[in-house]
This record gives C-alpha cells, sequence and structure tokens, in this order.
C-alpha cells in the first residue's frame, strides 16, 4: 500500500516543475517574436517618404505666364422678349389661316381671317342710319333759318324758334352716335383680318380652319416669340455679386457668353443687360438677364444654356491647371518638380479661378513644371517618373 501511494504521488509532485518550465520557455519566445516585429514596423514606417526609393510616376504641367480672363458661370434659360398669344378680337368663323407652323413673321404680317360678310353688313346698316339722320338733320336746319326770318318779322313767337334749336341739336347728336357706328363697324372689318402684333417666330397652330372663333378664346391662335433679340436669364452665386456690380458702376459693358450644356460649344455672344435687385434666399443667388443679337437664331426660347460672365481680366499672372492644387493645414500648395526629378512642396497662394485653370499671385513662376495627377503617392523630396516626351522612344 505504501508502495502504491509513493507511484501515485511521484508524477504529481513533479509535474508543477514541468509546467513552471514551458511557461518560461513561452514568455522568452513572446518577447523575442514582439521584438522582431516592433524592428521590421518600424522598419516600414521610416521607408515610406524614402527620397532614394522607387521613383512615382505622375503627370506633369507647367505653369505658364500669361492673361486670364475670370468668368462667372450659371445656368440659364432663354426667355423671348416678350411672348404674345394672338387672339381674335371678334366673334365670327374661321376662313383661312395665312401663316405656316414655325414661320418667322413680321409685325402687320396677314395671320388668319374671319367671314368678314356679318361685318360688311352691319357697315351698311350704320352707314344707312347714318346717312337718315344726316338727311333729318339738314331738313331741321332749313326749318331753322326759316323761322329765324319769321320771328324778326314778328309773325311767330320766340318759343317756337327755340324749340327748333333744340331740335337741331339733337340730331346733331344722333349724328355723332350714327358716325360712331360707322366707325365701330369699319373696325371690326378690319379685326376680321387678324395680323401679327409684333415679329417673331409663330408657334403651333392652336385653331383649325372652319371652327367658330371668339374674342373671349383664352387659347387664341397661336403664340409669337421674338427671336431676334433674344435674353438669357442666369443665376450667380450672391457671394460674386459684388464683382458684378464693381464693374457695372464703372460703366463697363460686361461680356456674356452662352454655351451649351456641357460647355463645349459657344452658341452665342452678347451683354449684361440687367441685375435683379434681390437675393433668392432658397439659392443663395441672384438673377442676371443678358441680351443677345442672335443673328443665326441659334438660341431658342426656354433653351437651356450656361452662361459665362467675364468679370476680370487678370494681367501678367502665373497660370497652372487646377487639378494641381492641393489644400493642407499650411494652405494651398503644390509640388514642384526640380532638375534632380524630386519633388518639394511649394505654397502658393491663388488669386482666381476660371474653369480648370488658376491664376497664381505667389508661389510660383513662369516655366516651372508642376505635378498634375499622382499627387497623393507624394511627399516632399520623393523621386517623380516623368512621362516621355511625345515621339521619343519606348
Amino acid at each position: 500500500m505504501n508502495t502504491l501511494d509513493n507511484t501515485l504521488t511521484e508524477p504529481l509532485s513533479g509535474r508543477p516543475a514541468f509546467l513552471r518550465g514551458w511557461r518560461a520557455w513561452a514568455v522568452g519566445g513572446a518577447a523575442l517574436l514582439l521584438v522582431w516585429f516592433l524592428f521590421f514596423r518600424g522598419g516600414k514606417k521610416d521607408a515610406g517618404p524614402n527620397p532614394a526609393g522607387r521613383p512615382v510616376p505622375v503627370a506633369v504641367a507647367q505653369a505658364r505666364k500669361g492673361d486670364m480672363a475670370v468668368h462667372l458661370t450659371g445656368l440659364g434659360t432663354v426667355t423671348a422678349l416678350n411672348n404674345v398669344t394672338v387672339r381674335s378680337r371678334v366673334d365670327g368663323q374661321l376662313v383661312r389661316v395665312a401663316f405656316t407652323e414655325g414661320q418667322m413673321v413680321r409685325e402687320g404680317d396677314l395671320l388668319a381671317e374671319i367671314d368678314s360678310r356679318p361685318f360688311r353688313v352691319q357697315l351698311m346698316q350704320a352707314e344707312g342710319q347714318f346717312a337718315k339722320d344726316q338727311a333729318a338733320a339738314q331738313n331741321a336746319q332749313a326749318d331753322l333759318r326759316r323761322l329765324e326770318g319769321l320771328v324778326k318779322q314778328g309773325i311767330i313767337s320766340r318759343q317756337q324758334l327755340d324749340t327748333q334749336t333744340s331740335s337741331v341739336a339733337q340730331y346733331e347728336a344722333a349724328l355723332k352716335s350714327d358716325q360712331a357706328q360707322v366707325e365701330n363697324a369699319k373696325l371690326n372689318l378690319t379685326y376680321s383680318r387678324i395680323t401679327a402684333p409684333i415679329s417673331g417666330r409663330v408657334g403651333l397652330r392652336l385653331v383649325d380652319v372652319g371652327n367658330m372663333v371668339r374674342a373671349s378664346d383664352a387659347n387664341g391662335l397661336a403664340t409669337i416669340a421674338p427671336v431676334q433679340p433674344i435674353n438669357v436669364v442666369f443665376a450667380i452665386p450672391a457671394d460674386n455679386i459684388q464683382k458684378v456690380l464693381s464693374q457695372s458702376a464703372k460703366g463697363a459693358k460686361l461680356p456674356v457668353e452662352a454655351w451649351d450644356r456641357d460647355l463645349k460649344s459657344r452658341l452665342a455672344s452678347g451683354s449684361l443687360a440687367a441685375i435683379d435687385n434681390q437675393v433668392d434666399t432658397a439659392t443663395g443667388t441672384v438673377r442676371l438677364k443678358a441680351i443677345f443679337a442672335n443673328e443665326d437664331r441659334i438660341l431658342f426660347p426656354n433653351q437651356f444654356v450656361n452662361a459665362q460672365l467675364l468679370v476680370d481680366t487678370l494681367k501678367g499672372v502665373v497660370i497652372i491647371p487646377t487639378a494641381a492644387i492641393q489644400r493642407g493645414p499650411q494652405g494651398a500648395f503644390v509640388y514642384a518638380v526640380k532638375p534632380d526629378a524630386t519633388v518639394e512642396l511649394r505654397v502658393i497662394e491663388p488669386q482666381g479661378t476660371d474653369g480648370d485653370s488658376t491664376a497664381i499671385a505667389k508661389g510660383l513662376s513662369g516655366g516651372e513644371t508642376i505635378v498634375v495627377d499622382g499627387l497623393e503617392k507624394l511627399r516632399p523630396g520623393s523621386k517623380v517618373a516623368l512621362p516621355k516626351a511625345s515621339g521619343g522612344k519606348g
């Protein structure tokens, strides 16, 4: 029994020593792994901005010196100077349409005709009544002259003469009323021929021949919109309105260009005509109106265009692509390429931007090479791989 007890207790007494040795080796191995990890991790961190590393492929451009126009661009709508709905001024049956849809017409051109026979009859009636009353008035005047002679001879009383004088005045008033009826009938006869009130382009016909038209019809026969000249109404940010006002105060006629939606094709050139008197609080913009001669009629009412307003021209400035400019705690900066194909961070002071170009007031000189693409991989002192010249080998 004692032998069995010793056999069972010997492994139990030796096991804690074995575990203590294993734990010591595990701690030592973990410490070595930690030292190895920190050593190589620190080495990689320091190797990032190494100027002597592999060259970074980039795209570059040259800063140039010259004049740069500063534009303000806003989405605009082409609008006609005035838009007229052609309506009939009398009631009647439409017997003729004298225009073609989309036709250019001049003021006074015949557009349509209404059956004029009822108006001719009205004119004849008015002229007949006028002739009848005119004859009666002439007879009353003859009677008045005879009575005046009899009064002088004392044959009749003065009262009879006054009564006849009043009758003559009534006939003269009736003649004026008849004359008004004649002129009204003539006017209605004129209105049976519908002419263009303004010059411009006629829209789609709204009434066909044979229909009855009335002066109270809301839609009318067609619309006319003048297209020469024509307006463009566009909006610019309210923050830029002072630039426009300062130029307008000098009496300058600010040029405006109309471009297509993609800003690839210039449609027309005009000038600023008016500035709105308030800021649209919903959009933070101010509306402007430009006028265009539109001689080639390329601008069309309600067409959307991009309006570019020239507000200033910067003389003799350094111009670079806007894509090259980066922002950081030190402000705006670019990466300038040195002769040894390394880059340096150059803090700049932008003066104005126009589309894809930016004028630089300080920090760059004309002719310097700057990086415009691949900027995210650069650090000051990094080597760069410049693109090969066009037509070069390789």
